[in-house]
């Protein structure tokens, strides 16, 4: 058996075995804990790491027969959860309902490109038909989802999958944008055709009414471990844009920038209600930061944060090096999905499966950010103008650290 044949079965196998990037066979860290803890014991556990929501557990929502029906059909991931916020005197409640999407690859990397994207297209549409007929009104796709993601490979020839931002892709998303009167954030390769054909990793906003709102671009590239995506794309230039829409401000900060604490806030003070963060991250690279980040974000900045995360391992056909020693290796490692929404009061749903494409639908009552804001104090108290003045400083050449040493620091003791 060639090495070629050997790659795709190998690739068909791990993307079939359900089992793999479990928890000791349970599928999300949530479920292993309800599974064996005792009710009032998982009760205490869940309370502290998912928190309370207007100081209760999140309630589920109950979705249409057809979503299940697609959810088991398909055997992806359905969950679904609502956040409440306080009653109001002077503003009604003003909930959204937003979809999240995690999906491993549909064929191997080795088959024809235009054969993978239709695949991938095919595989998400009964997905997203559970999301319209479950009324989401902002939808919004993992980073890159449109292809494997290859970049880490440094090969150029996956550079084929990037497209227009009217291109393709977002032909796809505004036929459910205008059935289902739902905004769609499409991350995508994009290839810029009015500026060289430039390459940027971007994420398209596409209105309720199937038109493209406008894109953002990833702001920070990584440089670590696999991920050393400058090979494709540099850090992006269009800012930290918030996009009105018809169901709330929304923002995107994409995959690597979660990590950038000022990354955030600036999303915050542009007005984001909601920051989507569409991500291709693996399990031995940040898992331990992926519950921890957003939901710090959306503590920090009073708003919603919906993290998303592929799935599966993706094997490519030639093998590539990191520059940190090790072997030479074929693929990134396990995509753990593991996606999940945070609210600024500092609870969050319970995370989709590390192992199965997944829907994650969540109802949040966007006057919880204000709530928050008036509880907390967080914008009225931070002191922008000093750290302005900091920053100011630091990125001069001549910046010096504003160190207090002690006079007796280097006295030898008695």
């Amino acid at each position: 058996m060639d090495d070629t044949k050997r790659r795709e079965e190998e690739q068909v196998m791990s993307n079939e075995d359900d089992s793999k990037g479990s928890i000791c066979g349970y599928d999300s860290l949530h479920r292993l804990l309800k599974d064996n803890l005792k009710p009032h014991l998982f009760h205490e556990v869940s309370r502290l790491l998912t928190g309370l929501n207007c100081g209760k557990p999140l309630e589920t929502i109950v979705l249409p027969e057809l979503a299940s029906t697609l959810s088991a059909k398909h055997g992806f991931d359905l969950q679904a959860f609502c956040f409440q916020a306080d009653k109001e005197l002077l503003r009604e409640p003003r909930v959204v309902r937003v979809g999240l999407i995690q999906n491993s690859i549909a064929l191997p990397t080795t088959a024809h490109f235009a054969d993978q994207k239709k695949a991938i297209f095919d595989k998400l549409r009964p997905i997203i038909e559970a999301a319209g007929s479950s009324g989401v009104n902002i939808l919004c796709l993992q980073e890159a989802w449109m292809m494997p993601f290859a970049f880490c490979t440094r090969e150029k020839r996956w550079c084929e999958f990037a497209e227009p931002v009217d291109g393709e892709s977002t032909e796809f998303l505004q036929f459910f944008a205008l059935k289902y009167n739902m905004v769609i954030i499409s991350p995508i390769l994009e290839r810029d055709i009015n500026h060289g054909e430039v390459i940027w990793n971007t994420a398209v906003v596409i209105g309720n009414h199937g038109n493209v709102i406008g894109k953002h671009r990833k702001n920070h590239i990584p440089r670590v471990g696999d991920f050393n995506e400058s090979t494709y794309y540099m850090e992006g230039n269009t800012g930290h844009p918030v996009f009105e829409t018809a169901f709330g401000k929304i923002a995107i900060n994409i995959c690597y920038g979660r990590h950038h604490p000022l990354n955030w806030l600036a999303f915050g003070l542009n007005g984001a209600e909601i920051v989507f963060n569409p991500s291709a991250t693996v399990g031995e690279l940040s898992e331990p930061m992926w519950p921890i980040e957003a939901r710090n974000a959306a503590i920090a900045n009073s708003y919603f944060v919906a993290s998303i995360n592929r799935v599966g391992t993706e094997t490519f056909p030639n093998a590539f090096t990191s520059g940190d020693g090790k072997p030479a290796h074929a693929d990134f490692g396990h995509f753990y999905g593991s996606s999940h929404v945070s609210a600024p009061d500092s609870s969050c749903t319970p995370s989709l499966s590390r192992n199965r494409d997944g829907l994650l639908i969540t109802d949040m009552d966007l006057n919880l950010c204000r709530q928050v804001k008036d509880r907390w104090g967080f914008r009225m108290t931070a002191r922008y103008d000093m750290y302005a003045d900091t920053l100011a400083h630091y990125v001069k050449p001549d910046f010096e650290p504003q160190i207090i040493s002690d006079p007796l620091l280097h006295k030898k003791s008695l």
